[in-house]
């Protein structure tokens, strides 16, 4: 699909595009020909791959990011995980990212991130001694000893994984106890963003309009199958749609029109979690907006998704034709100003940072909004609806990513300056 920037709809917030050449302290101006060098660019690491089903869209989405950072004010240091969980400096990153098959151990060094007081270093592990300047200590899987060669430390993470062990808050937790500023949420606000069931719970208390639905887990599934069944059918009826609660770009989900669908899509979706959500079916028009900001975030213009499918499915979302993309989307002013601000309170509810894409559902009967889910790492391909709702508010793709590095620079700045001793040590 071409990425064409559409034209801001009015009544929605316009940010202004930043100077190419920045003018923070957290972003060297690029020198012209024949100038003397300003300071370093900073170096970025972008984190791919990892531990989940959205393993080959987070490539997809690292390629797209990678490819168009700004360099003259920042060094992109791709660096991918496996699906095992091995973290690699690659060999080859522009050819691993465009060739879009996953990480494997192959295609890179093993790497390491280390704590420390001065921000957190990398450290290539090598078997078996080497030009390793410090051993790692203990021994690699086949006993040889690991020695650690390290390498320039990074300035900020850029994390691109989505799904679980990544968008979930683990890495967040990893990038904090190694003191480095990371792009998105933290913490909790991943956890809850990447947990559908405790998400819309959250929602629910915070009196924001949510989709009525259930939550089962695995255990009373295998118990009492059909008393499962029978409190869904009471409750939601048909059709409704099962969701594993911990992932994202429609994996594992299921339209379910009759017992035996859902009875399936149960089955389905409990392959991927211990927790699925079950939603009762809508009939409404699926629509979109992006959130950016860290205190005071701002909403871009709504999009809308037509699916060419029943649904809005993992191949709609990442296959050229499987879904038409309207940016903006057609409604009346009300509409958008009400959707940024459910999608503004949906960002605070869960303390988002940096950025978050807010799903709707738009009831065609009622027009009533409704709030679907949140997502702190959405997609950033070319096909994504994230990046093209804040190009047609008039904040270019590189933009976008030069102002999340900021935003996460200064997020990082305002936890250093709390506390972290009492009393004496104060």
């Amino acid at each position: 699909m071409k990425e064409h920037a559409a034209a801001p709809q009015a009544g929605g917030p316009t940010p202004a595009p930043r100077r190419e050449d920045g003018g923070r302290a957290t972003g060297p101006a690029a020198a012209g020909p024949g100038a003397a060098p300003g300071p370093r660019r900073l170096r970025v690491g972008i984190l791919f791959g990892g531990r989940s089903g959205e393993h080959e869209v987070s490539l997809m989405s690292a390629r797209s990011v990678f490819e168009a950072m700004d360099r003259r004010r920042f060094e992109p240091v791709p660096i991918g995980i496996t699906r095992e969980g091995l973290w690699i400096l690659p060999h080859d990153a522009p050819g691993l990212l465009k060739a879009g098959r996953g990480v494997e151990p192959g295609d890179g060094i093993p790497l390491a991130v280390v704590p420390g007081p001065q921000g957190a270093r990398l450290l290539l592990l090598e078997a078996g001694g080497g030009a390793g300047s410090s051993a790692a200590g203990g021994a690699g899987e086949d006993g040889a000893p690991v020695q650690g060669r390290r390498l320039e430390p990074l300035d900020v993470v850029f994390p691109v994984l989505h799904g679980t062990f990544g968008e979930d808050g683990t890495v967040q937790g990893l990038l904090e106890l190694a003191g480095i500023p990371y792009v998105g949420a933290g913490v909790m606000a991943s956890a809850v963003g990447m947990d559908k069931a405790v998400m819309k719970e959250l929602f629910r208390a915070r009196g924001l309009p949510v989709v009525p639905f259930l939550v089962v887990t695995a255990a009373r599934w295998r118990r009492e199958p059909a008393a499962v069944l029978d409190a869904i059918e009471q409750s939601l009826g048909y059709p409704c749609f099962t969701k594993p609660a911990n992932l994202g770009s429609s994996v594992g989900i299921t339209r379910c029109p009759d017992r035996a669908t859902l009875e399936a899509g149960l089955a389905e979706a409990f392959a991927y979690d211990r927790k699925v959500v079950v939603e009762r079916g809508v009939d409404a028009r699926e629509l979109e907006i992006s959130v950016l900001g860290n205190d005071d975030p701002v909403a871009s213009v709504p999009g809308e998704i037509r699916p060419r499918d029943a649904f809005y499915t993992y191949q709609a979302k990442y296959t050229e034709g499987g879904s038409d993309l309207i940016v903006p989307a057609q409604l009346p002013p009300r509409v958008v100003e009400e959707m940024q601000r459910l999608a503004i309170a949906a960002f605070q509810a869960i303390d988002a940072a940096g950025l978050a894409r807010v799903d709707f559902f738009l009831e065609r009967a009622t027009g009533r909004l409704l709030v679907n889910e949140i997502n702190t790492i959405p997609g950033f391909t070319a096909l994504s609806m994230y990046p093209k709702l804040w190009e047609a508010a008039g904040l270019p793709y590189r933009d976008q990513i030069t102002r999340l590095i900021e935003l996460a620079l200064e997020r990082h700045g305002e936890r250093a300056r709390l506390r972290t001793t009492y009393g004496d040590g104060a």
